[in-house]
């Protein structure tokens, strides 16, 4: 049975295996390392996990094993506050084309319309993930910018598309 749920403490086994796996098996989709990721303490892993005002992991899982992985981190500075991000967003191989990744996403979304000022939920993919650019895309999200050579994987350039998708109408005196 595949449940979502907010991680927390008792999660920091699963979360960072799974991670882990992510990060080795999805290079081009994360711009941490393996090798950086084994570097953070533990208490650096559980301040992730600790849900706040301003910042959930949700996980998926199918029964008892941790699946899926989405974040959302708000903005914390004044003038950016009415802005959130979607970071480690993964799923297992095994889980895919179940629809886990949509389900993921829609329960993200709905952590993001429950942050009171929260206007915009931002997000960046790999420009090749053709996959990952269409499960976006079909919930709403549209792109906003092109990063040419935003990281670097085995010495190759990877180019990272920005999306966004508007939870509220900007105002109409508004400007940059």
């Amino acid at each position: 049975m595949l449940t979502i749920r907010p991680l927390g403490p008792a999660d920091i086994d699963q979360y960072r295996a799974l991670r882990l796996r992510a990060l080795r098996e999805e290079p081009t989709a994360f711009a941490s390392s393996p090798e950086d990721e084994r570097l953070l303490s533990v208490e650096v892993i559980a301040s992730r996990l600790q849900e706040t005002a301003s910042q959930v992991m949700l996980g998926a899982f199918d029964g008892d094993t941790l699946v899926g992985l989405s974040g959302l981190l708000r903005e914390r500075r004044s003038k950016l506050v009415h802005k959130a991000w979607i970071v480690s967003f993964y799923v297992a191989p095994e889980a895919r084309r179940r629809g886990l990744g949509r389900l993921l996403l829609e329960q993200t979304l709905a952590r993001a319309r429950a942050m009171p000022g929260l206007r915009q939920v931002n997000l960046g993919v790999n420009a090749g993930n053709v996959a990952a650019r269409q499960l976006y895309e079909s919930m709403g999200f549209v792109a906003f910018g092109l990063e040419r050579g935003f990281m670097l994987v085995d010495g190759v350039p990877q180019d990272e598309l920005n999306m966004v998708h508007v939870l509220a109408k900007q105002d109409a005196g508004a400007s940059g």
